[in-house]
């Protein structure tokens, strides 16, 4: 079980939607929390809103990353939670996708997070008491919708290294644990993703609001905070996944019975 009460976390995209969510009930299990978002002024507003310390940090740019590591090192000493949350979600048909489109959205989503892990791993290491690493993943790695093709790219991206890790990790009997968190439907503001991506960097994603959407009508949306406490369940109980719709199971289990049926539609003989 990992100790939140008493802990230090870093939550990135910390300042909005999920992230907040997250790092609010962090706070309110007794961690001290480090937010770190792109939006400079939002993320010190926010730090003093719930009761933070805020850092603006382009997890892209893994100097950045760097540097808030050093930040939270400076400052308290030691690290034990790191939620590498922060990301984007735009849509846009892969025909029509741009280098710099899937550039630009790996570089946030699946990179982002590459860098939260290669800064901070290794002081959860050095912790004595280990520490946990949560990934943001999503529910679209189970069930891919089309039009968001780099998206899911990412976030399978980053599904698959934290399988990894956590695998690694256990093999050396470490302390340090990982989860993966795969959201469906939470609302937050990631319709307004292209808010943040850099000027002048051409492209054909466009912005998507799924809660507007006439398909997503019937879903269970739930808020943020809903999200951060299924984070924080499952950073105690250190599980690997934090399930947030599991009334989704049967979808995903009929793409994996049609993955079943492809393992078996050849028996080992015919190649004989």
């Amino acid at each position: 079980m990992t100790q939140i009460q008493g802990s230090i976390a870093v939550v990135t995209g910390g300042a909005s939607g999920i992230g907040r969510g997250i790092a609010e009930q962090l706070i309110a299990e007794g961690a001290s929390v480090v937010i770190a978002d792109l939006d400079a002024d939002r993320v010190v507003e926010v730090a003093n809103e719930i009761g933070a310390t805020g850092v603006a940090v382009d997890v892209s740019d893994a100097d950045s990353v760097s540097r808030l590591a050093e930040q939270v090192m400076a400052q308290f000493g030691r690290v034990d939670i790191v939620v590498n949350n922060a990301g984007v979600g735009p849509e846009g048909r892969m025909i029509d996708l741009t280098l710099d489109d899937w550039h630009w959205v790996m570089n946030v989503n699946f990179y982002g997070v590459v860098h939260g892990v290669h800064a901070f791993l290794p002081l959860l290491l050095k912790n004595v008491n280990g520490g946990h690493i949560v990934n943001t993943a999503s529910m679209a790695v189970f069930l891919p919708l089309e039009g968001l093709g780099a998206y899911v790219a990412s976030k399978m991206g980053v599904l698959g290294m934290s399988q990894v890790l956590h695998d690694e990790l256990a093999s050396d009997g470490s302390n340090v644990h990982v989860s993966v968190l795969p959201p469906g439907p939470v609302r937050t503001n990631i319709k307004n993703s292209l808010r943040h991506r850099p000027e002048g960097l051409g492209g054909n994603l466009t912005d998507v609001d799924l809660e507007s959407n006439d398909a997503a009508a019937d879903l269970r949306w739930i808020d943020p905070i809903d999200a951060g406490r299924i984070v924080t369940r499952a950073i105690r109980n250190n599980d690997f996944l934090a399930i947030t719709h599991p009334e989704w199971w049967p979808l995903i289990d009929a793409r994996n019975q049609v993955t079943q049926a492809s393992f078996e539609k050849y028996p080992p003989a015919v190649y004989d």
